[in-house]
């Protein structure tokens, strides 16, 4: 497939595809063989306050047009996407290294995502009081205006179209803030929807270290703010915003999740979701709901450990646009660069490593951003590898005894987003789902799905909220209260 170099070189402002006002521009890269992309603008204050204002001034005529004529024109950039989607997820792959059939994977996940939010639109309704007879008093929900959706580069073409759904469908515009990595599959995923909405219902603003984010956050116009990505990230996100005002924030954040295994597990199963739990074929582990902490008791864990060992070297890298390609890449060098440094903690800490902990060999990854699936024994929890979120293919396994100490191990990291618990007994499911800090728990789950209206969000530094659901939906508004005095009738 041909990619043309022009795509994704405009923002979309206003209805209008634009270059930035002072003609900045940055560059994307092919993370598979470092080759140029696409030159995209580098958005400047003055580029985020024309997408503000032109927000505000299309958001009253899509609130009034209801949920179900919003949910129509959904419905119809649903069906443009999908009509598309080996293309888009072909510039997905191209964008940051994700094999180009878990690209497509991902956005026919969003287009069931953006489907389920059109179809429970018209829960978007508010109540009324029983308050006696001399007053009504009932609830409204009223979108916020403009809504600020920045959005990370682990599935680009996914995210852009399921993160815009919900806020959408309560009646809000969007500002899409892509990361720079994603950016191209970000920009053609719009260039596709953008014929079905009225201008300024959605736009999208780029940059290539976060100045444009930092300028829309910011904004005192922009009222409620969404974000995926990193911890850190969301915290000056926070700062920034109360700069600004008063901000509704929700953040799906990082996760150092992890997988419980039961001496009276089903070893092969179990076998199998650590390994699919890693995201290794959809995003080379760069994935926060990766379960890159592996619990084993002591009874099983040197039989599981070999059959581990063998499933993860049957894995091979190949170029991420090739259809049979297993194993992408990371999606930059600074993704790879960090992946090493943890790499070598691991080493400088004592832990074992039992596979990979190099790039592969061979020419057609000398120049592109290539990782083999590490994994790593005998962790501790005081170590590097066993607290941070690494992003990538790394894979650490702690051995335990004891359920209480299991459980307090499991539960010492700042993050609590999902968490994998494997075994037979329900009594042992139903503790360790109740009693571990994570937002999302799969008992037995082998292929780690999200069914849509399921809310995903975690704990602790994990996140704020929940997506996925109608929750999510919900959130996008604001309720307002009214109270009516209905005065007795006077007998003329």
């Amino acid at each position: 497939m041909e990619y043309d170099m022009r795509t994704g070189q405009q923002m979309l402002i206003g209805g209008n595809w634009v270059s930035a006002r002072d003609g900045a521009t940055f560059e994307a890269h092919n993370p598979a063989n470092g080759e140029l992309l696409a030159i995209v603008p580098e958005a400047g204050v003055e580029d985020v306050a024309a997408a503000v204002t032109a927000g505000l001034d299309a958001a009253p005529a899509w609130n009034a047009l209801g949920h179900e004529r919003r949910a129509e024109a959904l419905r119809r950039c649903a069906d443009a996407v999908e009509a598309d989607l080996d293309r888009l997820a072909y510039l997905d792959s191209l964008g940051v290294g994700n094999p180009v059939r878990a690209a497509i994977g991902d956005g026919a996940n969003g287009l069931q995502m953006l489907r389920y939010m059109c179809n429970v639109a018209g829960e978007l309704k508010g109540t009324t009081l029983p308050v006696g007879h001399d007053f009504l008093d009932y609830t409204l929900r009223q979108p916020y205006g403009v809504v600020a959706r920045i959005i990370p580069f682990n599935h680009p073409l996914g995210f852009t179209i399921e993160k815009i759904a919900a806020p959408l469908l309560a009646g809000n515009t969007v500002i899409l803030k892509p990361s720079p990595l994603g950016v191209v599959a970000c920009l053609e995923a719009v260039r596709v929807i953008a014929p079905y909405l009225p201008a300024g219902v959605l736009q999208v603003v780029t940059d290539s270290a976060g100045g444009a984010g930092a300028v829309l956050v910011a904004h005192p116009k922009v009222k409620r703010i969404a974000f995926t990505g990193s911890v850190a990230t969301a915290r000056r996100i926070q700062l920034a915003g109360a700069e600004g005002g008063i901000k509704a924030c929700s953040f799906e954040l990082g996760g150092k999740n992890p997988l419980i295994v039961f001496p009276d597990a089903d070893i092969d199963a179990a076998v199998s979701a650590a390994v699919t739990g890693m995201n290794l074929t959809r995003t080379l582990g760069q994935s926060c709901g990766s379960t890159s902490r592996l619990f084993l008791p002591d009874s099983i864990h040197d039989e599981f450990v070999d059959r581990l060992v063998d499933r993860l070297a049957q894995l091979q890298p190949g170029i991420p646009t090739l259809p049979s390609t297993q194993l992408g890449c990371l999606a930059s060098a600074a993704q790879l660069a960090k992946v090493e440094a943890y790499v070598e903690s691991g080493f400088a800490d004592g832990a074992l490593l039992r596979i990979g902990g190099r790039r592969p060999s061979g020419a057609e990854f000398r120049n592109g951003m290539f990782y083999l699936p590490t994994l790593f024994d005998n962790v501790r929890t005081d170590m590097r590898i066993a607290r941070d979120e690494i992003f990538g293919p790394v894979l650490s396994v702690f051995t335990w005894s004891d359920e209480n100490e299991l459980l307090a191990s499991v539960n010492d990291v700042e993050y609590g987003l999902t968490a994998n618990i494997w075994t037979s007994n329900l009594n042992t499911a139903v503790k360790f789902a109740r009693d571990v800090q994570a937002g999302y728990i799969w008992v037995n789950g082998r292929d780690g799905r999200h069914f849509p209206g399921a809310p995903f969000g975690g704990y602790k530094n994990s996140g704020l909220g929940t997506e996925t659901s109608i929750d999510e939906l919900l959130s996008y508004t604001e309720l307002k209260n009214v109270s009516i005095w209905l005065p007795p009738e006077v007998d003329q």
